[in-house]
């Protein structure tokens, strides 16, 4: 029994509700503010279309009018899935359009790997009880107690622990990368990371953007580089080992989000996703924020 309550430890319903909250929020903007970015790829030459993932079943883009209309249907998607709305139909089926939508959109352009987290998270929650609270399916059959905590049970513990898994198995893969290049262990020594983002300056010097003002300051300051790359490297080799301990999960989860603000601030290069912190909300007791003293504690912070 202490066995499973470590691998799938029990949490109120609250916990996954509110992290569906977050993540579909957070997909909303994001896409959101790519409508017509998408819609322009979508009447792009064919000549430019390689397809990725499952667009591969594509050999030739669709209509750019079905594209719109995919690309409206997810967007509704993701609203219902936001709200909790039919979950049982619209949580699988947002996650499977999310990731024919960013699928599509990678097959016009460089295959942006930092969307993959975000897809898998959706899946995730999208195919386990996240709307059991905090939802209109959960208004519909509880009144008001379906937005209150519920007792701890173990099928709302899991879901972010297998978000938790797959956020710590994207990290490995990127760290295991980097050692099994040319360079090996000796990537920790800074190198790489000051050459790369020389390259990337330079590069963006010579398209009519700006370099990172302070990766051009810091470039001459080797130990540094040294520290920032053993630094990311162990973050991304250690994030297994926050599986097993739920401070130590926090602290790298802090971690992990510190260094990309990092990455932001030397390459002025945006990990939005991880950036905006949602990345992460898998290993945060999230059920707290669904507590009506949370939010009258917060009221009379502000207000008094």
């Amino acid at each position: 029994m202490r066995l499973l309550d470590k691998l799938m430890p029990p949490a109120p319903a609250t916990r996954p509700a509110v992290h569906r909250v977050l993540l579909g929020t957070y997909t909303a903007v994001y896409l959101g503010k790519r409508v017509r970015m998408m819609r322009k790829i979508h009447t792009t030459s064919p000549d430019l279309f390689a397809p990725v993932g499952p667009v591969r079943v594509l050999r030739r883009p669709l209509p750019p009018t079905v594209a719109d209309c995919l690309l409206c249907a997810e967007l509704a998607a993701d609203a219902l899935f936001t709200i909790g709305a039919w979950h049982r139909v619209t949580g699988p089926m947002h996650a499977a359009s999310l990731l024919w939508t960013l699928s599509y959109r990678n097959s016009w352009s460089m295959v942006f790997h930092s969307d993959n987290t975000m897809v898998l998270h959706t899946a995730v929650l999208g195919l386990t009880p996240s709307a059991d609270a905090l939802s209109v399916d959960a208004l519909a059959r509880h009144g008001r107690a379906g937005l209150l905590p519920t007792e701890p049970d173990w099928r709302f513990g899991w879901p972010a622990r297998l978000c938790s898994a797959v956020t710590a198995a994207a990290y490995l893969l990127a760290g295991l990368a980097k050692i099994k290049g040319p360079l090996g262990w000796a990537w920790a020594s800074g190198e790489s990371l000051r050459s790369q983002i020389a390259a990337d300056g330079l590069r963006k010097e010579l398209l009519g953007s700006s370099a990172a003002p302070l990766g051009v300051r810091l470039y001459q300051q080797t130990g540094l580089w040294r520290l920032m790359a053993g630094g990311s490297l162990a973050i991304e080799l250690l994030a297994p080992l926050a599986l097993l301990d739920l401070r130590l999960a926090r602290v790298w989860a802090v971690s992990a989000f510190g260094m990309h603000w990092g990455i932001r601030a030397v390459m002025g290069i945006r990990f939005r996703y991880q950036m905006s912190g949602v990345a992460y909300a898998s290993y945060a007791p999230l059920e707290h924020a669904a507590r009506p003293e949370t939010w009258r504690a917060a009221w009379q912070a502000v207000f008094g």
